[in-house]
């Protein structure tokens, strides 16, 4: 059985406390871009980043004006199964060691990803997504746990770097569930600033439940028995998780969404 599997790193941050970091220190800004922004920056909570990453972690922090297209993407920890694979492929469903491929209700996973200039986002080429998650029955590849031992597998983990669009393509399953999390996909955006520094940020993508309860009906995801968790009862969705919420839409026989997000580097 998978447990704590992520515990909140980092301390969570009021606005005021972020603003009087960011006078003190010129800390890098990372924010996401959205059409409709459903959330006031003054209304969010942020979180410092912590990481194992040798990449100098960027922070989250609230965008005032010029930014009106700009709302905040809470920093959410890595969890214990980020394995930096380097493994550069948009369809992450196999296993590159034996050609297996997971099963699952397919999904296309799209990011857009921009960078704050002036008032607004312009879109940033070659930074590098990354993206990993369970499969249908909540297993983790390269990784061991009291219930599985997968080292040395890589199947739902890939990377992607964003092309002249900003846009970074991924595809595929819509994840399981396991014990102590709601459903959810993690992701690692790393950049290099003006400086050549390497930075990062890492985070987590949730779901909406009513689509869950959906694909969860199908029989393979069935196969696990009843969720035992949705996204108001997960302490990391807590942190700011329904500024993280996908809404996939159906597209053949499985579902596509989309995530933009954008980042400071000056």
């Amino acid at each position: 059985m998978i447990d704590n599997d992520d515990r909140q790193i980092g301390q969570i941050l009021s606005r005021r406390e972020i603003l009087a970091l960011l006078g003190a220190t010129g800390a890098v800004w990372l924010a996401g871009c959205a059409p409709t922004p459903s959330v006031a920056p003054q209304q969010t909570s942020v979180a410092t980043v912590a990481t194992t990453s040798s990449a100098t972690p960027l922070a989250a922090a609230a965008i005032s004006a010029p930014a009106p297209a700009c709302i905040v993407r809470p920093a959410l920890t890595e969890g214990p199964y980020f394995v930096d694979e380097k493994l550069n492929r948009a369809d992450i469903r196999s296993d590159p060691s034996n050609g297996t491929v997971r099963e699952g209700t397919p999904l296309q996973l799209n990011f857009n990803v921009s960078q704050i200039a002036g008032a607004g986002c312009t879109t940033l080429e070659g930074a590098m997504v990354d993206i990993w998650h369970c499969d249908a029955l909540g297993v983790y590849s390269d990784a061991a746990d009291r219930s599985f031992n997968t080292q040395g597998q890589k199947f739902l983990r890939g990377y992607q770097l964003t092309d002249a669009k900003g846009t970074a393509q991924f595809t595929t399953i819509y994840p399981g569930w396991y014990p102590g999390r709601a459903v959810h996909i993690h992701f690692k955006i790393r950049v290099k600033a003006g400086s050549g520094v390497a930075q990062d940020f890492t985070s987590q993508l949730f779901f909406d439940e009513a689509i869950t309860d959906q694909v969860h009906a199908q029989a393979l995801y069935a196969s696990k028995g009843q969720r035992t968790l949705k996204n108001e009862g997960d302490g990391i969705f807590k942190g700011g998780g329904n500024q993280l919420l996908l809404a996939p839409t159906k597209a053949d026989q499985g579902y596509t969404a989309t995530f933009d997000i954008g980042l400071n580097l000056t």
